[in-house]
């Protein structure tokens, strides 16, 4: 499993979205790698879904265009991976 950098994350938001990133693009990485990891599937799809919307097959995220429950989970994972992240950033908590 490739492993995602905040600079590929800020370029595929620019390049391939073309717009400018509104979060922190190295936590996003990082939350992104971890759930990766913890969903065993490629970070890069991952990042896709999260971006884009662009469903994950082998991992059943949408269904008739609407996220399935387990979808909603690692959308979710994200999210709070990030987050925390965040979190430990703002306020300096290890």
């Amino acid at each position: 499993m490739n492993e995602l950098n905040g600079n590929q994350v800020e370029k595929y938001i620019k390049e391939e979205i073309g717009m400018e990133p509104r979060h922190n693009c190295d936590d996003l990485a990082l939350a992104i790698n971890d759930a990766s990891h913890e969903f065993e599937c490629d970070s890069f799809e991952l990042m896709e879904l999260m971006l884009t919307n662009k469903p994950i097959d082998s991992l059943h995220t949408h269904s008739y265009g609407f996220h399935t429950g387990n979808g909603r989970a690692i959308i979710d994972a994200v999210t709070e991976n990030y987050n925390e992240y965040q979190l430990t950033i703002r306020y300096n908590v290890k």
